[in-house]
């Protein structure tokens, strides 16, 4: 099945495809650089993904080496969380992050969302959290709040 890496336990943060991860946050700086190439200023790009998608998206986020408009993650979790300290980058140390989450999530277990929450919060990030009574999914509200965070995060 297409991924952006591979999953070999049902425990995300055990037995992580390290190279995979890097791959994929590689191929996502390339993206980037072409949105920079193309015009659009670093402070302007969001980064944003869904389950693995918002995976790669938090990963490369931190570690992105010019300041971004924001990390848009959802239905996901912080992979190699153990690395991020040591190989975060200092442009994107307030980088704005919202995080949602369903309460009912069989794929990403909200445990796994909360920790990653944790983590970037005691790395001194601020994360805008949000939970929903939905699985592995989308719903309205959380569209709703969707837009409101990028109206108020790309207007400043």
């Amino acid at each position: 099945m297409r991924a952006w890496y591979d999953i070999a336990t049902p425990d995300l943060s055990r037995a992580e495809d390290a190279d995979g991860i890097r791959e994929s946050a590689a191929q996502l700086e390339a993206l980037i650089q072409t949105e920079i190439d193309n015009g659009i200023a670093a402070e302007h790009i969001v980064l944003a993904g869904f389950s693995q998608g918002g995976a790669v998206a938090l990963h490369c986020g931190l570690r992105y080496p010019q300041r971004l408009g924001g990390i848009l993650a959802l239905s996901t979790y912080l992979p190699l969380a153990t690395t991020v300290a040591a190989e975060r980058n200092s442009a994107n140390n307030d980088i704005p992050i919202f995080m949602a989450h369903g309460l009912e999530d069989e794929v990403v277990p909200i445990s796994h969302a909360l920790a990653s929450k944790t983590l970037l919060e005691q790395l001194n990030y601020k994360v805008d959290w949000r939970s929903y009574n939905m699985p592995h999914s989308l719903c309205d509200r959380e569209l709703v709040d969707i837009v409101a965070w990028l109206n108020h995060t790309l207007k400043n």
